[in-house]
């Protein structure tokens, strides 16, 4: 069985639940994994096989096929680019898929599901991109207000049965475990949260000084506060840093590095983005800070969560690079209040 869910960080780690559940239903299956190369951390550990007996380092899938859609439209007419999707689809079509799972919804990624050579290609009745369905050869209906829900429902279709939410598990990287631990020995911090002021685009992200306020009550609990961010973010980390007035420190990760960091984290908080998510998945308390998209579908998945929203905030997916205004609503006093009561105690409340 072929699952296809190419990107991103987030919606990989919304998929994980279902994938495990189609490893739960069918333990003997060969089951691989059609993904972005920049997101195959997220399966696999760097330097492990990425097919073969699964362990720690790839606990889920027996086969791992990496793609670089973005490199290949860069030279798609290259002899370079042309190796490399031969050579991607010859060990698909190795593997002999007789089911491929379209997860994505996506013209592409069904484009690649069918690629595949599977005999059965399934997605949901009302793909994201509604084109993608004339390559399905099997429909399922969506089920669910959540993400996680609506793709266990897609995976339901191929098992025949209802399934529960499984709990997941991430590949462990023995070098990127050593690594953040000798970070956090040397930098002498105890507990720690992380804050994430970054987002996908402008209108998710609520101002980066407030997450420095936040880091300054935070201290006042005891509580370290480390700014995780990605390329072309280091704005965000100095205006954080510096409204934090010597309370939280950067500190950069690649994926594996990023979830040794977060197992170990007391708190997280931050809006709409993969790394939010990646530590709901690890059942650490998080403080979700939404604006135009909805947490009833792609909010935190799981129990300890306080999720902040303002009604003024309309639900839309536009890219604009401006904050939303709902988002700004929400008061540092707010973020820092639902910050002490996961620290305080075993909150499970979600807050509008």
């Amino acid at each position: 069985m072929l699952i296809v869910r190419l990107s991103a960080m987030g919606d990989v780690i919304h998929t994980l639940p279902a994938a495990h559940a189609l490893r739960r239903a069918f333990p003997e299956a060969v089951i691989g994994w059609l993904i972005e190369e920049r997101w195959a951390e997220l399966l696999c550990a760097p330097g492990a096989a990425r097919r073969g007996p699964r362990s720690a380092q790839r606990p889920l899938v027996d086969w791992v096929h990496a793609v670089d859609l973005k490199g290949w439209r860069k030279s798609l007419f290259s002899i370079h680019t042309a190796e490399q999707i031969a050579r991607v689809r010859n060990d698909v079509r190795a593997a002999t898929y007789d089911v491929a799972i379209d997860l994505q919804g996506a013209i592409r990624s069904a484009v690649l599901a069918a690629w595949s050579g599977a005999t059965v290609v399934c997605g949901g009745r009302e793909p994201r991109e509604t084109p993608a369905a004339l390559w399905y050869t099997r429909q399922a209906r969506l089920r669910g207000a959540h993400v996680i829900e609506q793709n266990l429902s897609i995976v339901e279709a191929v098992a025949g049965k209802r399934m529960d939410v499984p709990d997941i598990e991430f590949p462990r990287d023995s070098r990127a475990e050593e690594k953040i631990e000798e970070k956090l020995r040397q930098a002498e911090i105890g507990e720690f949260a992380i804050l994430n002021p970054g987002a996908g685009w402008g209108a998710k992200q609520w101002p980066a000084e407030r997450y420095g306020h936040v880091a300054r009550a935070l201290a006042g609990l005891g509580v370290q506060s480390l700014v995780n961010f990605g390329p072309g973010e280091e704005h965000l980390v100095g205006e954080t840093e510096a409204a934090s007035e010597g309370t939280a420190r950067a500190l950069q990760c690649s994926i594996s590095e990023l979830i040794a960091l977060t197992r170990r984290a007391r708190l997280f908080v931050g809006g709409d983005t993969g790394p939010l998510h990646l530590a709901a998945a690890l059942r650490v308390p998080v403080v979700a800070i939404f604006g135009p998209t909805d947490p009833a579908r792609n909010g935190p998945y799981g129990r300890r969560s306080v999720v902040l929203r303002n009604a003024a905030s309309a639900t839309t997916h536009a890219r604009t690079a401006r904050t939303d205004e709902g988002m700004l609503a929400i008061s540092v006093d707010a973020v820092a209040d639902a910050a002490r009561s996961l620290i305080g105690g075993t909150s499970e409340a979600v807050r509008g």
